[in-house]
């Protein structure tokens, strides 16, 4: 579920090394970790609401902006939580739709619109940045990362290739490893990233990074055993780390073992996307029908508010909601058409697939068929379904 770093994300704030922008905020210890509790219980929310009230009394204090905006973009990330993103762009509003924008101030923004699936303002603002300062690595890294969101690979590639000699080399073949893998050429991204690895390469925020992109190529190439290995060294590094949650407990479904899904995410259920991968497991397990039942209209009710919102992030999950619990396919179809126009990952491709063929659209299903043999894609998942009859 590579796509899914919104994806997801690689953390692009806290992986470079050199950086001379800005230096990146990179939390001090546990207690710094946003929980979505409320602020009275847990400090790192009340420092932050304590930041956000000290910018208000000096909203162009770029330094203390910049930290609300990390801080928020994390807590966002990590909990699943769009109002999260909603206090970022506050923080911003003096440089949000200005031209003239410092450096820092720019590349947050335009993370800032990735988070919220505004692909095409993210590249922009990216653009803008790289042609005037075109050795910026974190800005480049990021934009490869958006470029292999809305499936331009060799951008993608392009732009990683740039970062070679400026950044460690575990970031220069992180960087490369997604759009090469997806683009016929899996197992020397895998290969590259084992090696890498092997040399001891790395902080444990890049290594647990390295070690998810592995395991998510692994799974691709159908080297499951591989994928277990990867994804349970990452998960040693950092186990309460949301994305690497949700993608192990994908490659747990997909192995047909959702029992062991349920001590990895049953605190989890406060991030919504996690709360999915909990409700597709307690759907399988007769003995937790309450508990099904329960999370199942929870989740509803979440989707229902962000549709109420205006909120179209999630409509990948909320694609797979509709057509594995509430078997509504119709309009999971919708959703899932709606989600490929903005980004193109292979779990993006996968719901696609499967909501086509439960519709019987031919259509769909010739533009996934298009996609996988145009970019020459190695997923034994998507290939397995594309190949079932209708």
């Amino acid at each position: 579920m590579s796509g899914w770093r919104f994806v997801p994300l690689v953390a692009v704030l806290v992986l470079l090394s050199g950086e001379s922008w800005a230096k990146p905020y990179v939390p001090e210890s546990d207690e710094v970790v946003l929980e979505h509790l409320p602020e009275k219980n847990d400090p790192a929310l009340a420092q932050l609401k304590r930041m956000r009230a000290a910018l208000m009394m000096n909203p162009r204090d770029l330094n203390l902006a910049v930290s609300v905006v990390r801080r928020a973009l994390e807590a966002g990330r990590r909990l699943g939580d769009p109002r999260f993103f909603g206090q970022a762009q506050a923080a911003l509003a003096p440089w949000w739709g200005a031209e003239d924008v410092p450096p820092t101030a720019l590349l947050l923004r335009a993370t800032l619109k990735q988070s919220q699936h505004d692909f095409e303002g993210s590249l922009t603002d990216l653009d803008r940045l790289l042609a005037a300062h075109p050795a910026f690595a974190q800005a480049r890294l990021t934009r490869a990362t958006v470029l292999s969101v809305r499936g331009r690979y060799a951008d993608a590639r392009h732009d990683c290739e740039q970062l070679k000699g400026y950044v460690a080399p575990i970031v220069f073949i992180g960087c490369d490893a997604t759009p090469a893998s997806l683009t016929g050429n899996a197992a020397g991204a895998y290969g590259a990233l084992v090696q890498v690895l092997a040399q001891g390469a790395g902080n444990l925020d890049l290594r647990e990074w390295a070690l998810t992109l592995a395991a998510e190529i692994a799974a691709r190439r159908g080297d499951f055993g591989a994928a277990e290995r990867h994804f349970r060294d990452a998960l040693a590094l950092d186990p309460h780390d949301a994305y690497l949650q949700g993608a192990y407990a994908d490659f747990l479904l997909d192995r047909g073992r959702p029992r062991e899904l349920l001590p990895l995410l049953r605190d989890a259920t406060k991030n919504d996307m996690l709360l999915l991968r909990l409700v597709l497991a307690e759907q399988q397990l007769p003995e937790l029908r309450e508990s099904f039942a329960a999370h199942r209209e929870d989740l509803s009710a979440r989707f229902d508010a962000a549709r109420r919102r205006g909120d179209s992030l999630h409509r990948r999950e909320e694609a797979r909601f509709r057509l594995t619990v509430e078997h509504d396919v119709k309009a999971a179809l919708i959703l899932a058409r709606d989600n490929w126009s903005v980004q193109r990952e292979p779990s993006d491709l996968r719901i696609l697939i499967e909501t086509a063929r439960a519709a019987g659209d031919a259509d769909a299903l010739k533009i996934a068929s298009d996609w996988v043999a145009a970019m020459h894609l190695e997923d034994a998942a998507v290939v397995t379904l594309l190949q079932v009859r209708q």
